[in-house]
């Protein structure tokens, strides 16, 4: 019930109404973007009845009037309502759209998540494609088909999310290209990694490279010489990378000088998990062939003991400690994008050939529904 007092002071108008609203959305192609279609919008009214009220009892003239009135209220009322509705969905489809783009974006690298096709309505869940196209400067990859198929999934997660192989490919070659495959290994880490076992052979071995330099004037730096070849087997992700392995030391009052360079190919399979907000990566098998390998203190390779300790190394301790670098790095970028602020249930990593598919359940933080609120009304 609502009074709605008109300037006049001899009449006013006292308006009952009770009504019944239905709205059927859908999802439609706007943009390369999903957007929500409120169109078929239905305001019923049970009863809207106009008392028109004053120092005389209305005649023909003014009932009709009243008639007119209550006509015109009714498509305005459904009018209004149902745009409105209409608008705010529209709205939140597009701030959803802009936190997912910015997400998957970091400085010059970002994925062209435009729509591949037009969305589909299920009875249970809604399906986009989107592209994945990485872009970065003048990089640029094509489409390439997947074995994977949406008949696949359940219905029984929240949100699904499938990466072929060829976009995780695509990023790590876009990070390649932007210089991030770089690392810089000094101090203490660098003791733990050359000393990872007391051992004769061992102690020989670190003499022989450091030739008696200290931990804190010697830097190891690693970085990929090529863009690593990633790909996605039931058993977990195979990342295959060309890598450089340099290890300097810095004399007091003296120039640098290099006493360890190599180039290995790395095989190695991970699998990914999602607990407690971090990203966790799980190396498991792994093989090293090396391409180059120079050592200061032994030009002629005539010493194979140092090879050998070195490939100890590389694969019990210095493939983890790459490792250990990436998942932090990895869960701060994500962090940045506000993930840790939603709360994730049960998150899943599958692997399966060519594609990966991540399923979980979620809540959707208020603080974003707000801001959204805030912005837009």
């Amino acid at each position: 019930m609502s009074v709605i007092t008109c300037a006049s002071k001899y009449i006013f108008l006292q308006i009952s109404y009770f009504f019944s609203f239905f709205l059927s959305s859908h999802a439609v192609c706007q943009k390369d973007q999903v957007a929500a279609d409120a169109s078929d919008c239905y305001l019923t009214f049970h009863k809207l009845t106009l008392h028109l009220q004053g120092d005389k009892e209305p005649g023909w003239l003014k009932q009709l009037f009243t008639d007119f009135i209550s006509f015109t209220l009714k498509l305005v009322l459904k009018s209004e309502v149902c745009n409105e509705i209409n608008s705010l969905a529209q709205m939140l489809a597009n701030f959803i759209h802009d936190l997912a783009a910015n997400f998957v974006q970091d400085e010059d690298i970002r994925l062209d998540i435009s729509l591949a096709s037009v969305p589909l309505i299920k009875a249970n869940y809604l399906e986009s494609h989107h592209k994945g196209l990485v872009l970065y400067e003048n990089y640029s990859n094509v489409f390439s088909d997947s074995v994977f198929s949406p008949s696949l999934l359940t219905e029984s997660r929240m949100l699904y999310f499938w990466l072929s192989e060829h976009i995780l490919n695509s990023l790590a070659s876009a990070a390649f290209l932007d210089e991030r495959l770089v690392s810089t290994i000094r101090g203490e880490k660098l003791q733990a990694l050359f000393e990872m076992e007391d051992t004769e052979a061992q102690r020989k071995a670190v003499q022989t490279i450091f030739q008696g330099a200290s931990y804190n004037d010697s830097v190891a730096k690693v970085w990929s010489l090529a863009q690593p070849q990633i790909a996605v087997q039931p058993e977990g992700t195979v990342v295959k990378s060309l890598v450089a392995v340099e290890v300097s030391i810095f004399p007091v009052g003296e120039e640098p000088l290099m006493v360890l360079y190599m180039e290995k190919e790395i095989t190695v399979t991970i699998q990914a998990a999602y607990a407690e907000k971090k990203l966790i990566l799980h190396p498991l098998d792994s093989r090293i062939e090396f391409k180059v390998f120079k050592c200061t203190a032994d030009p002629s390779e005539n010493d194979p003991s140092i090879r050998n300790f070195l490939q100890t190394m590389i694969s019990v301790v210095g493939i983890p400690e790459v490792i250990s670098r990436i998942e932090p790095t990895l869960t701060s970028l994500m962090n940045s994008k506000g993930l840790n602020l939603f709360e994730i249930k049960n998150p899943e990593i599958i692997t399966r050939k060519g594609y990966v598919i991540v399923q979980l359940d979620f809540s959707f933080p208020n603080h974003l529904l707000l801001d959204f609120l805030e912005k837009r009304l």
